[in-house]
């Protein structure tokens, strides 16, 4: 009998802390940093956090440091390095001279993971713009020999394209490609949007942090049976339903990817047509988990979102979801007072959602015009 189940690959994880990130900050982004290594299929096989005051040229940590962790990762039988900071491509090719391990930083983690969960045809044409906009510049590291010369003579017609040169005519040539393809299918969502305008029903669009419960509090709302898991990033596709308030007045509700800390720019780029859905609501819904220590920080991270998308003048009210991870689905006092007018709910058992459409109801179809992002 031979065992055919291939071992999950190991990660070693390298963190950075200055003097200006508080602790529970620090907390926050160490937790979120294991669960995006966990949602790509890898092990954690240790994680180091190094507080540096200044950082440096060559791996951003000193080099007798960057010496050390590299032991480190050898002795855990590594088989990657994630380094939890923005490395320049110079330093991301010094780490893995040093330890002859491939290293990823975290925005290459969080691309990996929306080509791999892409499931639409939109949705892995994004993902796969995405990374090749972000390996683009990278290209100058991903071989050894760079001065091999192909195509042409010394004395005729000169000493030909290096190899970086050719892959990276390659590269631009797919991103051409691409970008075309999405352009065809935003001239569809496009008519589809048009065909919905024509019908006059308002629209709201739910938005919030990966994971906090969107496409649950979809499917409790509307029954439509969208992809739920309890990982990051399991929906990338947009969503809509049609949805009745109850006395007759239908309106469309649609569901969005989610987002998280320094969402790297290349996937807000390549995933803007679908983003383009939530830009064009009449109302933002933003859900929250009210089990998550770092609530705050989500929510400053989807208004941030918000903002750079264009989208921080559209009216929004706030859902607390998950209500029901505390004794009676009672959420802690000092949450509504955070975030005042905010709605307390249970995506799973259904709580709270006779005033989450109440609400709907008056700021769709009552009210002038709720709080928006600032």
């Amino acid at each position: 009998m031979y065992n055919t189940r291939e071992e999950p690959k190991k990660a070693f994880l390298v963190k950075i802390r200055d003097e200006r990130l508080s602790a529970g900050e620090a907390e926050s982004r160490a937790v979120e940093l294991v669960k995006l290594v966990q949602t790509l299929g890898l092990e954690v096989a240790a994680q180091e956090t190094v507080t540096v005051r200044k950082g440096t040229a060559k791996f951003g940590v000193g080099s007798g440091k960057a010496q050390e962790l590299a032991g480190a990762a050898a002795e855990k039988g590594a088989d990657c390095l994630v380094l939890d900071w923005d490395p320049s491509p110079s330093q991301q090719r010094n780490w893995e001279t040093l330890t002859g391990l491939p290293a990823m930083d975290r925005q290459e983690l969080i691309i990996r993971i929306f080509a791999d969960r892409a499931r639409t045809r939109e949705a892995e044409l994004q993902a796969h713009l995405a990374e090749l906009s972000w390996s683009l510049p990278r290209l100058s590291h991903k071989y050894i020999d760079l001065s091999r010369q192909r195509g042409g003579r010394y004395g005729t017609r000169g000493a030909g394209e290096t190899r970086r040169e050719t892959d990276r005519r390659l590269v631009e040539k797919q991103i051409h490609r691409l970008e075309q393809e999405l352009a065809e299918l935003r001239k569809q969502r496009a008519v589809q949007r048009q065909g919905r305008e024509r019908k006059m029903l308002p629209s709201c669009a739910l938005v919030g942090y990966t994971n906090a419960g969107k496409s649950s509090l979809l499917n409790s709302m509307t029954g439509a049976g969208v992809y739920v898991e309890d990982r990051l990033f399991a929906t990338l596709d947009a969503t809509t339903r049609r949805l009745d308030t109850g006395d007759g007045r239908p309106f469309l509700i649609t569901d969005t990817v989610g987002f998280i800390r320094r969402l790297p720019h290349t996937l807000i780029d390549a995933f803007r047509s679908t983003l383009e859905e939530l830009c064009l609501s009449d109302l933002l819904i933003q859900v929250l988990d009210v089990s998550d220590p770092s609530i705050e920080s989500c929510h400053e991270t989807t208004l941030s979102v918000l903002r750079e998308l264009g989208a921080g003048q559209i009216p929004m009210i706030t859902v607390l979801n998950k209500a029901d991870r505390f004794a009676d689905g009672r959420v802690p006092e000092e949450l509504p007072r955070r975030f005042p007018g905010s709605i307390a709910v249970s995506a799973k058992t259904g709580a709270g959602l006779d005033r989450l459409f109440a609400e709907i109801r008056a700021w769709l179809f009552e009210k002038p015009a709720p709080f928006a992002v600032e």
